[in-house]
């Protein structure tokens, strides 16, 4: 078996290209930079060598993009987050399209920020788009990978919990002095996902044929940044009462900072109802196992 990846050098593309290497397959990885023996697993290969690389696998896996809250939202860096989704994206739909044997799937991520600001509306795939910069750039992202010929899933993932990285690995260091705490009013809802049922569900999609189109990747059981915070206190060992002022954001994120305050009351109805079964449902279980 052999899969591509691009993004593979991210928090959810190692824990994939992890995953397939104990299934034994072989896995190429697509970097704008040459890498050259990484020691990985990984067989690196430019962005020119996409075309060849695609020809020989059995799934595509699109999860390239750089950080949406790595950096401060400057004009530049919103360009840098829309290129590096959307001319990645229709960079892999071309190379299948014209590839001589084309993979059984293509699997893209997009992000639940598609709906934006919702409150405590309950969020499935059939709800509508919301608006904003994020919930623009999810859209376009997913227009860039539509029409290449094969089956496409896209997968609208929440925030990935994982000890490697990310929204965990960042609240870690203050939970850990004592200043751990919701964010603002605490009411907003936070759509998560253990990195193990992320990588399931991943799999999942190129395993199952009747599979196809849009599902969201987040756990069925959304909490509140209070419920978030209190949880990973009582995981810690630690006090969760603090509130965290979201204009400290601000000097870091710029626009970005209003992510930290976005309501996504997001529930995976579709794969529930084709069968995908969580091995964390409860954020409770999923902390558990990850920080046990």
């Amino acid at each position: 078996m052999h899969f591509v990846v691009t993004g593979a050098s991210g928090l959810i593309g190692q824990a994939l290209a992890r995953e397939l290497r104990s299934r034994g397959a072989s896995i190429t990885g697509v970097s704008r930079t040459p890498l050259g023996p990484t020691g990985d697993g990984i067989t690196w290969v430019p962005w020119d060598g996409l075309a060849d690389a695609v020809s020989s696998a059995q799934a595509v896996f699109h999860l390239a993009g750089a950080g949406i809250a790595d950096k401060r939202w400057s004009e530049a860096r919103k360009r840098e987050l829309r290129t590096s989704r959307t001319k990645t994206g229709q960079r892999i739909v071309e190379a299948i399209q014209g590839a001589a044997e084309k993979p059984s799937v293509f699997v893209s991520a997009s992000a639940v920020g598609i709906y934006g600001d919702r409150g405590d509306e309950v969020l499935t795939e059939e709800s509508s788009d919301g608006e904003g910069f994020l919930a623009d750039l999810c859209r376009d992202w997913e227009t860039s990978v539509q029409d290449s010929g094969v089956r496409t899933v896209i997968l609208r993932i929440g925030l990935a919990l994982s000890n490697d990285g990310g929204f965990l690995k960042r609240q870690l260091l203050p939970f850990k002095l004592g200043l751990g705490g919701p964010i603002g009013s605490g009411r907003q809802y936070i759509p998560w996902i253990h990195e193990h049922d992320l990588v399931r569900m991943l799999l999942w999609a190129t395993e199952n044929n009747a599979v196809e189109g849009v599902y969201n990747a987040s756990a069925p059981e959304p909490r509140t940044s209070k419920e978030v915070a209190k949880a990973l206190g009582r995981q810690l060992h630690r006090p969760a009462i603090l509130p965290i002022p979201p204009a400290i954001f601000k000097p870091l994120l710029g626009e970005g900072a209003a992510l930290m305050t976005t309501s996504n009351r997001v529930i995976p109805e579709r794969a529930q109802e084709a069968g995908f079964e969580f091995e964390f449902p409860s954020l409770e279980g999923a902390l558990a196992d990850l920080l046990g």
